[in-house]
């Protein structure tokens, strides 16, 4: 069965903005088959590269790749050498808000999904930025400003975009939009992989295919190369439970039919009236977070891990320990 490392954070104690919620970025090494966890990392971002009031810190999806994990918060980039997580590198830069996701490059760059401005940054190990992009086409900059430290910005939302998670299909790079529920290609803005109905994370090659994960319970399997073959998987269906699974996000692809995938527990949001009534909407979902395991195929669910004991109330990746 494997052993995993689950990327997320620990919650605060208390229902806050979405901005404020958690409290130190965590990595746990997760043993399915004794229904076993042990921390590897827990995080908390130094003062100066966080919010003056109530920061929210925590570990986004992050890439296993060379011994190497590549992750960030919500405005650095950690490297941590494997299995023994040491810190070996790190980098902050003053347009950093909301990272969503890191990916090394062949040429040994980052690229990195910097959610809070919609835009997917290059990066040198050195902290020179090498290229640039606004995911919805056009400058960069338009919306932004070079002068502002982002890191001191406690939210830029509303976004128009919100890029999550990005990867590569050949040498094209590429990045999956949460708001516009597609991956769109960054070098290539003709091409265009549309999976539509509910909000989207990942985009995980694996064969012949790219794995992207809806927050309402589904995974959806697009071909690589022809992006109109697309098949979708409804995993509430496959739970068979009468309550909502919780945020879907997250996913370790196993075999062709066999997938891992992450749950967060469904948390109040507070909105703000324009008269300024402050409202929260949704209540704490009854499945904890958890790790659990699908055959798609024959729509089943295998197994489930739940991990707040362990204090993780969020998950943003999932990568094999044995690699």
């Amino acid at each position: 069965m494997g052993e995993f490392y689950i990327v997320g954070a620990e919650q605060k104690n208390k229902v806050l903005k979405d901005w404020e919620q958690y409290k130190k970025g965590l990595i746990l090494k997760v043993c399915p088959a004794q229904k076993m966890a042990e921390k590897c990392v827990e995080y908390i971002s130094p003062s100066e590269v966080c919010t003056e009031k109530n920061p929210s810190i925590l570990f986004s999806a992050g890439t296993v790749d060379n011994n190497l994990l590549y992750v960030g918060t919500q405005t650095e980039i950690l490297i941590y050498s494997l299995p023994d997580f040491k810190q070996v590198d790190y980098i902050s830069l003053s347009c950093f808000n909301d990272i969503h996701h890191v990916r090394p490059t062949a040429k040994g760059n980052l690229l990195v999904a910097n959610t809070g401005l919609d835009m997917v940054l290059e990066v040198s190990l050195t902290g020179e930025i090498i290229n640039e992009w606004n995911v919805l086409g056009g400058n960069a900059w338009e919306r932004f400003s070079q002068n502002i430290d982002y890191r001191k910005v406690a939210t830029t939302k509303p976004h128009l975009s919100h890029p999550n998670y990005v990867f590569h299909i050949n040498d094209d790079i590429w990045v999956t939009r949460c708001l516009q529920k597609d991956a769109i290609c960054l070098t290539n803005f003709n091409k265009r992989i549309d999976i539509g109905t509910a909000l989207i994370h990942d985009g995980i090659i694996f064969g012949d295919a790219l794995y992207f994960t809806q927050v309402d319970g589904h995974v959806v399997k697009v071909g690589l190369f022809n992006h109109e073959a697309k098949q979708t998987y409804n995993l509430n269906k496959m739970t068979n439970k009468n309550t909502p699974l919780g945020w879907c996000r997250g996913i370790k692809v196993i075999d062709s039919d066999k997938v891992i995938v992450g749950f967060t527990r469904i948390r109040p949001v507070r909105k703000t009236t324009p008269e300024g009534k402050v409202l929260w909407e949704g209540e704490y979902g009854v499945l904890p977070t958890r790790i659990a395991c699908y055959d798609l195929k024959n729509e089943k669910l295998l197994w489930e891990q739940q991990l707040e004991e362990y204090d993780m109330n969020a998950i943003y990746s999932i990568h094999s320990a044995n690699e």
